[in-house]
C-alpha cells in the first residue's frame, strides 16, 4: 500500500499483536528452548521455535524472535552466554599478572596431544560462522581443528588447509556441516575438491555430515524456497534447508559421534591419566622454581 493510499482514507494493514498471555506463554516456551539446547544462535532457537509451531517461518517473525531474545537477556531471563555469536571476538596477546600466575595457569591449561600417537587425523569444516560457538565445546574435547569457511572460502584458506594435511603426511578425514541449497552443496564440493589437490599424496576422506537429504525427512526440518538469483539452482529439485535448522544437540551429536569413530577404545583414558600426572608435575615444578627464588 503506497503512502498516498494511507493518507487519502484508506485503512493502513494491521499488524496481528500477541496478547500479554500468548506474549508469556511464548517466553516460557523460549527459555525451555534454550534450556535443551545451549549455546544456541538466535537463528537456531527461531529455527524451533519454528519447528514446535510456536510462530511462522517468516523474517518479520525472525526478526521479532531476535528482538525478544534481547529483551530476555537484558532482564535476566535468558543467560548471555546461552546465545552464541563467534562471528565477534576480541584479538589481545595473552599475558599474566606475575610469573606465579603464568605457572599456575600452564598447568592448568595443560594438555596432551590426542592425535600425536594416531595413524590419522580428523578436522571438521562448518560454513557458518555464526555455529562456531556451537560445536567448539566438541571439537575443543577431542583436539579437533574447527574450520569455518564463511560461505566460499578464499583460495588462500584452502591452501593453507591443504598444506597442512600435506605436512603432517596422516591420512585426513574431513567432515562438513553445511546448508542443503544449491550454494552450499557446491561449496562442498569445492572444498572437498581443492583440499584434494593441496593435499598432494597424503588421503583426504571428505564427508558432509549435514545437512543430508534423508535429514530433513528424520527431523521433519523446516524448509525455504531456494533462491531463484542462485546460479547453481536451475536444476535443484525441492526446497532449501539451513544447517542452522538443525537441533543443537543433534548438530553436537553427530560431531561427536563422527570424531569418536576414530578413537581407539582406551585411548582417551590413557591419555586423561598421563595428563593429570605431567599436570600434577608442572605443578611441583613451578612450586619449586618459586621456592629457590627463581622467580624473582
Amino acid at each position: 500500500m503506497s503512502k498516498a493510499e494511507l493518507t487519502n482514507g484508506s485503512s493502513p494493514i494491521k499488524r496481528k499483536r500477541r496478547t500479554r498471555g500468548a506474549m508469556t506463554d511464548l517466553r516460557s516456551a523460549l527459555v525451555e528452548i534454550v534450556r535443551e539446547g545451549a549455546p544456541m544462535t538466535v537463528r537456531q532457537i527461531y529455527y524451533q521455535a519454528v519447528t514446535k509451531g510456536l510462530i511462522d517461518k517468516t523474517e518479520q517473525q525472525y526478526k521479532a524472535i531476535g528482538r525478544l531474545l534481547v529483551l530476555m537477556r537484558r532482564d535476566g531471563t535468558i543467560d548471555y552466554q546461552d546465545i552464541a555469536d563467534n562471528t565477534r571476538w576480541m584479538r589481545k596477546p595473552t599475558s599474566y599478572g606475575s610469573i606465579e600466575d603464568a605457572l599456575a595457569q600452564t598447568a592448568r591449561i595443560y594438555r596432551r596431544q590426542v592425535w600425536a600417537d594416531l595413524e590419522c587425523r580428523v578436522e571438521v569444516w562448518l560454513e557458518k560462522e555464526a555455529l562456531a560457538g556451537v560445536l567448539v565445546d566438541v571439537t575443543a574435547k577431542w583436539d579437533v581443528p574447527l574450520m569455518v569457511t564463511r560461505g566460499y572460502p578464499s583460495l588462500s584458506y584452502l591452501h593453507s588447509a591443504g598444506e597442512a594435511i600435506r605436512a603432517s603426511g596422516l591420512e585426513t578425514f574431513i567432515y562438513y556441516f553445511g546448508d542443503h541449497d544449491p550454494s552450499g552443496v557446491d561449496i562442498a564440493r569445492h572444498v572437498a575438491e581443492s583440499l584434494a589437490e593441496f593435499a598432494g599424496d597424503v588421503s583426504v576422506t571428505f564427508t558432509p555430515v549435514a545437512i543430508r537429504k534423508e535429514q530433513i525427512r528424520i527431523f521433519n526440518l523446516p524448509t525455504r524456497p531456494t533462491k531463484s538469483s542462485d546460479s547453481r539452482a536451475r536444476d535443484w529439485e525441492g526446497g532449501s534447508v539451513e544447517v542452522d535448522a538443525l537441533h543443537p544437540d543433534v548438530l553436537r551429536s553427530l560431531a561427536n559421534d563422527v570424531i569418536e569413530y576414530h578413537i581407539p577404545e582406551g585411548h582417551m583414558d590413557t591419555l586423561l591419566a598421563a595428563e593429570a600426572s605431567e599436570r600434577q608435575a608442572l605443578r611441583m615444578f613451578g612450586k619449586r622454581m618459586l621456592e629457590e627464588g627463581l622467580g624473582q
